[in-house]
């Protein structure tokens, strides 16, 4: 009778301690991933002719962009997922993933915004590309207060979800905003809508690095806060026990 509990408990330690192993191999990674990337950054990207050494924090900024994207569409995935089925193990994954989407659209605008100052002459100016940006880090900082101030979890939760699945509406305005609205915000340079030939070879294999390398750090960072909100699941679960 007392055998089950225990295996339980050991099932349970040893499931803990898998999901670490694999944290700590995603840091890591990250870690050796990003070192790698600094070095093809700033020793073996040629500089762009134009522009000059400020052109190279596109490496960061479009990593940044596409990361916001990416847990953008895990947020809309998981909002689907909680609404159909109620679990929350979706709430969980899009929760976490709108503070990660929301972490990289404002490190994307911050970064836009000192490439335009020496470029533009400017901070900040109106362009379709520019204004879709804000509208959509406005939209998931929406999604954010709305469960800080909704009056149960469960309201939190399904009220969320559906603003999880309207505000990915924007996430392809934003990327095809140059293509319809042409303006002075570059041309695309990778995706499906991008001309070909848009930059020189290092150019492109660094970028291309700079992408998969942040595409690393956002699923450690997604597995980490997780892992921290079932954690703070479980304390909850205790204390209500007591």
């Amino acid at each position: 009778m007392t055998t089950r509990p225990l295996q339980a408990a050991a099932a349970q330690r040893a499931g803990l301690a898998d999901s670490a192993t694999v944290r700590m191999t995603l840091l890591a990674l990250s870690a050796a991933m990003m070192f790698a990337d600094l070095a093809l950054i700033f020793l073996w990207a040629p500089t762009e002719q134009v522009m000059g050494v400020v052109q190279r924090i596109f490496y960061f900024h479009v990593p940044e962009a596409w990361v916001g994207f990416l847990a953008f569409g895990v947020v809309f995935i998981a909002s689907i997922g909680y609404l159909v089925t109620g679990k929350r193990k979706w709430d969980v994954a899009g929760h976490s993933a709108a503070e990660i989407g929301v972490l990289f659209t404002t490190l994307m605008l911050i970064t836009g915004s000192i490439w335009a100052k020496p470029v533009w002459g400017v901070w900040w100016t109106w362009d379709p590309r520019l204004t879709t940006s804000l509208i959509l880090w406005l939209l998931y900082v929406g999604y954010l207060m709305l469960r800080a101030y909704a009056p149960t979890p469960a309201k939190a939760a399904r009220y969320s979800a559906i603003m999880g699945v309207i505000g990915f509406i924007d996430v392809p305005i934003v990327y095809f905003s140059v293509v319809w609205w042409r303006n002075i915000h570059p041309e695309l340079i990778i995706g499906p809508a991008a001309p070909r030939d848009a930059l020189d070879p290092r150019m492109l294999v660094t970028l291309i690095f700079s992408v998969f390398t942040f595409t690393v750090l956002f699923v450690y960072l997604l597995w980490e806060r997780m892992s921290l909100r079932n954690a703070e699941d479980e304390v909850k679960a205790l204390r209500q026990g007591e």
